[in-house]
């Protein structure tokens, strides 16, 4: 941040020529903090209500935990697709820092406290995509949504989800992670009055197709109300299941 232009601008607010709400909107396009191979945008939370995450996959261990210091300076730290190399670079500069491999993520401060309602549900299918579950349920908890997991409730035993309807249709949102074919969203779907969050996996054998075969069933869902985010894209799921938590209640028929 530039230390003459946040001053003039808290300058400004002090004297009254400036009202308190232009000066947010102000904040919202200050510069971002060049680590030359990152440019940390700490102005984030104001745009979008939650900090910037660390993507680790491709950077290395210490790339990642100069970013981890700067953001822990400013609050709560998520990075994800997290080794324990990643970890350890991160923890021996903050050593508060959690590992969570289940969701193959690092944690830097305290999970914020979450009201009992609303509340989301995240399902998988089989074992095999509880990582990417874990990604999501994760991402939600970090945005102080509350969040309840089922695991292993795949099309091929329906008894084992139909046991949690009542959980489900009390929900905000609801994400469901499935690989092989696909099909456990467009059940979720015409089962809840919430939005479905569908996250298809590259677990499956060949015809699979790394998860191409559960994305394209997932986009053809003749359910209403399921959406789709990109292969194994747990986090992106958990964020969209944070932002409608958080929205404003309404009141269905």
């Amino acid at each position: 941040m530039e230390v003459e232009r946040l001053r003039a601008l808290l300058e400004a607010v002090a004297q009254g020529r400036l009202s308190v709400d232009d000066a947010l909107s102000a904040l919202r396009d200050l510069p971002y903090q060049n680590l030359e191979f990152a440019r940390i945008d700490h102005h984030r939370p104001l745009r979008k209500g939650f900090p910037e995450v660390i993507f680790c996959q491709g950077k290395t261990p210490e790339q990642v935990a100069a970013i981890a210091v700067r953001l822990a300076e400013r609050g709560r730290v998520l990075a994800t697709r997290a080794t324990e190399a990643h970890f350890e670079a991160v923890r021996a500069r903050l050593p508060e820092a959690v590992y969570h491999p289940q969701a193959r993520s690092i944690t830097v401060g305290e999970l914020p406290s979450a009201p009992e309602q609303p509340y989301g549900v995240v399902l998988s299918a089989g074992t095999a995509d509880i990582p990417v579950a874990e990604e999501a349920a994760l991402t939600a908890r970090m945005m102080g949504v509350r969040v309840e997991t089922r695991y292993d409730v795949g099309v091929a035993g329906l008894h084992r989800l139909l046991e949690h309807l009542p959980l489900l249709q009390g929900a905000r949102a609801v994400v469901v992670v499935a690989g092989m074919e696909g099909a456990l969203p467009s059940v979720v779907g015409g089962l809840v009055r919430c939005p479905v969050i569908a996250v298809p996996t590259s677990v499956g054998y060949g015809a699979h197709f790394g998860g191409l075969a559960p994305l394209l069933t997932m986009l053809n869902s003749c359910a209403p109300g399921v959406v789709v985010v990109n292969i194994d894209n747990g986090f992106g799921a958990g964020y969209c299941l944070g932002l409608i938590a958080q929205s404003e209640a309404t009141t269905l028929p």
